[in-house]
């Protein structure tokens, strides 16, 4: 999957680690999609009173379509909550504890959304494993790259995408076989699972040498290296050693300032409050919001539906499907080109391809040709995969010094939460307020995304020297 060049510096526990630390990134992934799977069957759409019994619990819960959209939306205020303390679990528990505590917190969501037999423990269930996603996508791409060997950083950061797109994918093949009213409960018994054993297995894991080093154990990091890299060990020494800044990240008047080796980790107060880190934190919050403003989330997603239904109407039920399955794939160009062509370029890639999407989009829908949007849907998909999916994940330890990455990663996974959760908000109604109740003029809120997303991903640009 891997370039070869750099593949041989990771021993087989180190891939043991980086698929550990992925789950948390799977399991975001799954929930985004989990319950949109179930809609039919879970809110007793196909079901006549009295609702039957399985195994004691109701084979549905009665759920009017607005109670399962604030359901639902519960998942994006659990991810927001877990993003603003993330950096206190990082900071406080390290990594590897942060991780875990995702773990934990998806396990326990889960569970309780298992066994629910009313909507409030399905709507706390929803809270908590948000929480858990809020935690792990804050953490994931740090761990990360403080476990990775140099050579592969910016490939092993794309799997984070990646493995939230698995996610998404892997409930929605369930979804055709165990969206039933005796089944439906196992979905979500399957997440429980999986967290349960990423949970237990947390002693076998190895904390992050970064970490270890910025907090001064030693003895420790060079046992973890070895681990981690083996051969590599000196190598990945060194690189540790100037980790804890980038020249990105200092001053133009102050490039020559003596650094300190280990600097107290900023609090968020802290951060928002430091000239210092005032670039940093503003190039990946414009990268993370540039993320959602793309509509990637709602949007696209939204109008897939809508608008390829239409146009292949005897694969409706498939078109989610085919559109994730779409991302996928095109999830794996940007492993190989990131260190080839660079971060910078696969974003400019990305918007451009956006943008022409998003106009596409537009013209198609307002004069009624379905066949350039389903062409420009896909397109728009294929275009997010390759820069703007997976490149804010990566820049986040990259560009964030050692001391500051947690509390950075906490602000901009909390703008990114925000933003997604106001865009799903304000979609509907800014169609139709743009529309003036025309369905031929629909695609107009398209040309002022595709307005927003340039002036954001411009605002990135210019913050982010390469």
């Amino acid at each position: 999957m891997l370039p070869n060049n750099g593949a041989h510096s990771f021993t087989h526990y180190g891939w043991f680690v980086c698929l550990w630390v992925l789950t948390v990134s799977f399991q975001y992934g799954y929930h985004t999609s989990a319950l949109n799977q179930l809609q039919a069957v879970l809110t007793c759409q196909h079901t006549f009173t009295p609702i039957p019994q399985n195994y004691g619990l109701p084979t549905c819960i009665p759920m009017s379509d607005a109670t399962f959209s604030l359901v639902t939306s519960l998942f994006t205020v659990g991810g927001l909550f877990g993003s603003l303390f993330a950096n206190l679990a990082m900071d406080r528990y390290g990594r590897k504890g942060a991780t875990q505590l995702s773990a934990a917190f998806n396990a326990a969501g889960a569970a309780m959304s298992g066994v629910a037999a009313s909507v409030v423990p399905i709507a706390l269930g929803r809270f908590l494993v948000g929480v858990a996603a809020g935690i792990g996508i804050c953490v994931c791409p740090i761990y990360l790259s403080e476990i990775a060997p140099a050579k592969i950083k910016g490939n092993l950061g794309v799997l984070t995408q990646l493995a939230i797109v698995i996610g998404i994918m892997f409930t929605q093949i369930m979804g055709f076989g165990l969206a039933t009213p005796t089944q439906w409960r196992l979905v979500l018994f399957i997440s429980f699972a999986l967290s349960a054993v990423q949970y237990l297995v947390n002693p076998m894991i190895a904390e992050s040498p970064a970490y270890l080093n910025q907090n001064g154990f030693v003895d420790e990091q060079e046992t973890v290296i070895r681990r981690l890299w083996a051969d590599q060990a000196r190598t990945a020494r060194s690189d540790l050693e100037e980790r804890s800044e980038e020249p990105l990240l200092i001053p133009e008047n102050e490039v020559d300032v003596p650094r300190s080796e280990q600097r107290a980790a900023v609090t968020v107060p802290q951060l928002l409050a430091s000239r210092e880190l005032r670039r940093p934190l503003l190039t990946i919050t414009f990268a993370m919001a540039s993320q959602q403003l793309s509509g990637i989330a709602f949007a696209f997603l939204y109008y897939s539906n809508n608008i390829l239904s239409r146009s292949l109407p005897e694969f409706a039920a498939y078109v989610s499907l085919g559109i994730t399955i779409v991302n996928f794939f095109m999830t794996f160009p940007p492993i190989f080109l990131i260190e080839r062509v660079g971060r910078k370029q696969l974003v400019h890639w990305s918007v451009a391809g956006a943008l022409v999407s998003h106009l596409a989009v537009g013209y198609g829908l307002n004069s009624g040709w379905v066949t350039l949007s389903s062409i420009a849907i896909t397109t728009f998909v294929m275009s997010f995969a390759i820069g703007l999916g997976p490149i804010p994940f990566v820049i986040i330890p990259e560009v964030a010094p050692l001391h500051a990455v947690s509390a950075i990663s906490s602000v901009s996974l909390s703008v990114n939460w925000t933003v997604n959760f106001f865009v799903g908000l304000v979609f509907l109604q800014l169609r139709n307020f743009l529309a003036h109740g025309d369905s031929m003029k629909e695609g107009r809120v398209f040309y002022l995304f595709a307005a927003v997303l340039l002036c954001s991903t411009a605002c990135f640009s210019r913050l982010y020297r390469v």
